[in-house]
């Protein structure tokens, strides 16, 4: 991946300058810099053999997922403690149509701030309506599809449970209306066709469609929205409204997707979503080979939800333009793709957990501690050791050079001779 980024980033850059913004030349500047001699290194000596070796610092940038592993672990550790036993977790889809795919990708951060409020609004009143408990969620931002084309989506990890809002002191999972009070709170065998029920997904989608046009709609009357060459003629609000009034009667895709089985673990879905937590659209799995200029790539097929098991096939674009569907995900600067609502927020996180630990045991299941943090490993285990790849013996850092502030590194020589800050 770094190397077909490093290979054609120049000519994307020079045939797409408008495209290339500054936020765009800087990431793609650090990826090209990534482990060289450019951002300083460790020297390594084996004790055995005498042989010496190289690492060279990584860039650090949250869109190459070579150099983002500590912080999607940490965020597993902190998503982890989220989690409490004898609770079913729903994964829960909000996707814009892909007939405002282009209006967003010139209004990234007001855009999918308004994707995050709206999803999570038409979950919490929703759930609030049907179910009567107190909502709470974790999501994560997607920008792409598997042929790196613009669908944004938010994907979030939901409990079907909570405390009641109607005054009483008690649990209240999740059930399809009619349904006997009674509910089996532990897990165990489901007959076939009762699967986990968090709400109705009819009833989700329009209010989700609702309320992100009414923003959308809000945002236009602000002249939050930048509408400039072939998108200035929706700076009337006639215009826009026109424009805007099909997506009122098409289906939007917006899915809930029960565990699959009384074996689930959240964790599972957890894992799913901290493969894209950091790092960029496609990983080096799916590359199937790079030659005349083409790089051809693995895709599924279909629009199976979840990104489940579906049929691929091959896919190839040109360097340049794998280059530059590569950078429409580049996020804006600070943006973080990752937030937690209702229950799960900061305000209210304490709370809602001792809470709903403290309602749980009367219905048989018993809180777990929290899972031990990383942070407090033994220091021999997170010791800087490596192997010598000659001999297999320990080797032993002798020099170290600390690497330089970007300001420093895109004013020395390694500057890539493309890179334009102004």
């Amino acid at each position: 991946m770094a190397g077909l980024l490093r290979q054609y980033t120049p000519a994307y850059v020079a045939g797409h300058r408008r495209q290339a913004a500054p936020q765009v030349q800087s990431t793609l500047a650090k990826l090209s810099l990534c482990r060289t001699a450019a951002l300083g290194g460790r020297r390594y000596r084996c004790g055995s053999c005498d042989r010496e070796c190289t690492v060279y610092n990584s860039c650090g940038d949250r869109h190459f997922p070579q150099c983002s592993g500590a912080k999607r672990a940490d965020w597993m550790t902190s998503a982890a403690q989220l989690l409490l036993p004898g609770i079913d977790y729903f994964q829960v889809v909000f996707t814009i149509p892909d007939q405002l795919s282009s209006l967003a990708l010139g209004n990234r951060r007001e855009i999918y701030d308004l994707l995050f409020r709206s999803a999570w609004r038409a979950l919490r009143e929703v759930i609030e309506e049907e179910q009567a408990f107190e909502a709470s969620a974790v999501m994560v931002l997607h920008t792409w599809n598997q042929k790196l084309e613009p669908h944004a989506h938010v994907h979030a990890i939901v409990p079907g449970g909570g405390p009641s809002l109607t005054g009483e002191r008690r649990w209240v999972p999740a059930q399809r209306r009619g349904r006997s009070s009674r509910h089996r709170r532990r897990r165990r065998s489901r007959p076939r066709g009762n699967r986990p029920y968090l709400v109705a997904a009819d009833e989700l989608r329009q209010r989700f469609r609702k309320v992100f046009l009414d923003g959308l709609r809000r945002l236009h009357r602000k002249r939050c929205l930048k509408l400039d060459g072939d998108w200035s003629h929706l700076r009337n609000r006639s215009a826009f409204e026109t424009w805007l009034k099909p997506l009122e009667h098409v289906t939007w895709v917006t899915y809930i997707e029960p565990p699959p089985s009384e074996n689930s673990s959240p964790e599972h879905v957890l894992k799913y979503l901290a493969r894209y937590l950091t790092g960029g659209p496609i990983s080096d799995r799916r590359l199937i080979s790079h030659q005349r200029g083409g790089v051809t790539f693995r895709a599924r097929t279909g629009t199976t939800p979840g990104g489940g098991r579906a049929e691929t096939q091959a896919y190839t674009l040109s360097g340049t333009q794998f280059v530059r569907r590569w950078s429409l995900h580049i996020l804006p600067k600070g943006y973080v793709k990752t937030r937690r609502f209702g229950g799960y927020s900061n305000r209210h996180r304490k709370r809602y957990i001792a809470e709903c630990r403290d309602l749980l045991p009367a219905d048989g299941v018993e809180p777990q501690d929290d899972p031990p943090n990383p942070c407090e490993s033994p220091a021999s285990e997170l010791a800087d050791e490596r192997r010598c790849p000659k001999c297999g013996e320990s080797m032993h850092c002798i020099a170290t050079t600390d690497r330089s502030s970007w300001s420093v590194v895109m004013s020395s020589p390694a500057r890539p001779i493309w890179y334009d800050d102004g």
